[in-house]
């Protein structure tokens, strides 16, 4: 029964893990063809959120044995270097 219920665990975190890291870069998108700078911003920070929510499901991934430490710590590196370029839109 536990692999069963860590079996769907895992496949409930992956897909929240992978809808937060797409929101990303559809939300940069999405902003950039917005008319105004305010607009353009706003889903800079939108994108911004949903790039912290990417950071907690790598965390939790993590202390539930989905991810190893290393895999982990490849992920929140590339999510420092996103953050870096997400602030220089900003």
């Amino acid at each position: 029964m536990h692999a069963i219920l860590s079996q769907r665990g895992n496949i409930w975190l992956t897909s929240r893990l992978r809808r937060a890291s797409y929101s990303v870069p559809a939300n940069i998108v999405e902003g950039a063809s917005r008319e105004s700078k305010k607009d353009y911003l706003h889903f800079l920070y939108i994108a911004r959120g949903s790039l912290s929510e990417t950071q907690y499901f790598i965390h939790l991934a993590q202390r539930l044995d989905y991810l190893s430490s290393e895999e982990a710590e490849a992920l929140r590196q590339q999510t420092k270097v996103t953050f870096a370029c997400l602030h220089g839109l900003i």
